[in-house]
C-alpha cells in the first residue's frame, strides 16, 4: 500500500496577527503537519522567525512540526528548535559545517532528520548523508521568499533522489518538495516521488478557507 502525501501548510504564508488560529484551521482543515521557514538574514536575506514561534506553534497544534533551518550554522539552533517542539528538523548541507554530524545529533534528540539543498547544488552534496536522514526535501525554488513559481527542474531531482534512495534500499525515507505547491505542481511532484509536499499561499490565503484549499491540494494529488 502507497503512503499517504503529506500536505504541509507553511506559516510563512499566514496571518501572524492571528497565528494559533490559523494553525489550527489548519489542522483541522485536513494538514498533515506545519512547516516552518525559519531564515536568519544571513544564509537568505530574509528574516522570519527563531524557535519561540515553534513553541508557540506547539502550543497551537498537536501536529508534527518541520523545521526548515534556511540558516547560516544550523547547528548553533536546531537544538533550540528541538526544545521548542519540532518534529523534523531540516538543515542546509551548503550553511552546516558538518552535516552528518547534525543529522545525526537530530536523529539522536529522537526527531527526523532532513537534508535539503539549493536548486543549484548537486545533489553529489548529499553524497554521504542520505543514510542519516528520515527525509530529504528537495527545493523548487530558491528559498527565502514565499509566492516563487514552482522550478520544473526540481522534478528530475525529486526522480534521480527517489531512484537513488530506492536503491539503497530506503524506501522509507520521505523526499519532501518546498516551493510553488499549489494544485497545478503538486501532481507532478508526486508522480515523480514527492512523499510530503510544504504549501504556504496555496493554503493560506485571501481566496479560501484553509480547508478548503488543503482539500483543493489533496483532489489535485488522488
Amino acid at each position: 500500500m502507497s503512503r499517504r502525501v503529506e500536505i504541509a501548510p507553511s506559516i510563512l504564508a499566514a496571518d501572524w496577527t492571528r497565528i494559533g488560529e490559523q494553525v489550527r484551521e489548519a489542522e483541522a482543515g485536513g494538514a498533515d503537519a506545519i512547516s516552518l521557514d525559519v531564515m536568519d538574514g544571513a544564509f537568505v536575506p530574509p528574516i522570519t522567525f527563531g524557535a519561540q514561534m515553534c513553541a508557540a506553534v506547539r502550543g497551537a497544534t498537536s501536529l508534527p512540526i518541520e523545521a526548515h533551518l534556511m540558516v547560516a550554522e544550523p547547528e548553533r539552533q536546531a537544538g533550540d528548535f528541538i526544545e521548542a517542539g519540532a518534529d523534523i528538523v531540516t538543515i542546509h548541507v551548503e550553511s552546516a559545517a558538518d552535516p552528518r554530524g547534525l543529522l545525526r545529533e537530530i536523529a539522536a534528540a529522537g526527531r527526523q532528520a532532513a537534508a535539503t539543498l539549493k536548486p543549484g547544488t548537486p545533489l553529489s552534496a548529499l553524497d554521504g548523508l542520505l543514510e542519516e536522514c528520515a527525509r530529504v526535501q528537495v527545493m523548487s525554488v530558491e528559498p527565502g521568499w514565499g509566492g516563487q513559481r514552482f522550478m520544473p527542474e526540481a522534478l528530475e531531482r525529486i526522480r534521480e533522489l527517489r531512484a537513488r534512495l530506492d536503491a539503497m534500499g530506503r524506501a522509507d525515507a520521505v523526499i519532501m518538495v518546498d516551493g510553488g505547491i499549489n494544485a497545478e505542481t503538486a501532481p507532478a511532484a508526486v508522480a515523480a516521488g514527492a512523499g510530503y509536499l510544504v504549501a504556504g499561499s496555496a493554503v493560506f490565503n485571501e481566496r479560501e478557507p484553509a480547508a478548503e484549499a488543503i482539500a483543493r491540494l489533496r483532489a489535485a494529488i488522488g
